[in-house]
């Protein structure tokens, strides 16, 4: 499903309107944080968990397809009342991790960021600024409303443009920071980043994968086919460039080529959710 999930947001991750990220709060606090979580929809904030699991004060209830386990929830909420209890620095932060991987293991993505973050920031450096990134820019992708994205992105930004102070040379960074441009008042900057990754690494799948998106997105079909088809000559075993290479193909009205696109996707990948999703753009073409 995760996979289904991830070919789904890729189409969709590009808000239509751009804002500004707000100024001059650069720390959420532990009860806002909670209740940004795209995945965790009103996580329980350490100063509000209920131990035994029920719903925090102020939280929304989980959407059904977010909902955690019991037994991870009571996991989790032990985890933030020992968080919330405890003065040592240094045990904090190794809580605070733990609850991070506890969150991305439920995919509650960015509580867990806030949670990397405050590792983060109690010690900058590149890699702990770039695994808070990472969760942040993974709740980003996932984000299902054009608010929610330009929030995340905000975060996302904040973060990753910390890490490439460290190092400018980060181009795992620097591509992912472009995509959450996207969802700024200067998404040509995000374009641009791109293409310096490119410039830099021209067989850097994750920058082809996502200028393809970008092409799909703006309706830039044939430059779509191209990216794609780019994307499946630096690797021939890359299923999501050759499940877009059909999309993009098939909207440019090459049917037969696109159906043998999904059909080398499809036998690249064994996830029901991968395959389900391959299945139907195939009936699309019939």
């Amino acid at each position: 499903m995760a996979v289904a999930l991830a070919l789904v947001a890729g189409l969709f991750l590009l808000p239509k309107g751009i804002v500004k990220p707000k100024e001059g709060k650069k720390e959420l606090s532990q009860q806002d944080a909670a209740r940004t979580a795209n995945r965790d929809n009103g996580a329980a904030a350490p100063s509000t968990a209920s131990v035994e699991g029920g719903m925090p004060a102020g939280a929304t209830p989980e959407q059904p397809h977010m909902a955690v386990a019991p037994e991870q929830r009571r996991e989790i909420n032990g985890l933030l009342a020992k968080y919330s209890a405890e003065n040592e620095l240094g045990a904090k932060l190794r809580l605070a991790t733990d609850l991070a991987a506890k969150y991305r293991a439920v995919e509650k993505f960015d509580s867990a960021g806030y949670y990397l973050e405050q590792v983060a920031m109690t010690r900058p450096g590149e890699q702990t600024l770039q695994r808070a990134a990472d969760a942040y820019y993974e709740a980003f992708s996932f984000a299902t409303t054009e608010e929610r994205a330009k929030s995340l992105g905000a975060k996302t930004r904040e973060l990753y443009e910390r890490v490439l102070k460290n190092n400018p040379d980060n181009l795992k960074a620097k591509t992912n920071l472009g995509m959450a441009l996207m969802a700024s008042d200067n998404p040509v900057a995000g374009v641009s980043l791109l293409r310096e990754v490119l410039a830099a690494d021209p067989k850097n799948e994750e920058a082809i994968y996502n200028l393809g998106i970008l092409s799909l997105r703006s309706n830039q079909n044939d430059k779509a086919v191209e990216r794609f088809r780019e994307l499946t000559v630096v690797n021939p075993q890359n299923a999501n460039g050759q499940f877009y290479l059909g999309v993009s193909l098939a909207l440019t009205g090459a049917k037969e080529d696109a159906r043998k696109a999904f059909t080398k996707a499809k036998s690249l990948s064994t996830d029901p959710g991968f395959t389900a999703s391959v299945d139907e753009q195939l009936q699309k073409l019939n």
